[in-house]
């Protein structure tokens, strides 16, 4: 078994930033909240639009927490 304190040279696997990720699951976990038409954005109903902007979103935020908790 692994120790879970990190050896002396060693970086911890866990972050506080990891916790954004949950911003990225929750926006997308109630489909109730983002099932809806209006408001369309040039034609595309909401319910797609917002689809794909979680998708946009989620990978620039999965890149700042690669860089702020790379090292």
């Amino acid at each position: 078994m692994s120790n879970a304190q990190p050896r002396q040279g060693e970086r911890s696997t866990w972050s506080w930033w990891y916790l954004l990720f949950l911003i990225q699951f929750v926006a997308v976990l109630w489909p109730p909240f983002y099932n809806k038409v209006e408001p369309a954005l040039f034609g595309i109903p909401f319910f797609y639009w917002y689809q794909l902007a979680c998708v946009v979103v989620a990978a620039v935020m999965t890149a700042i927490i690669y860089v702020l908790t790379e090292r």
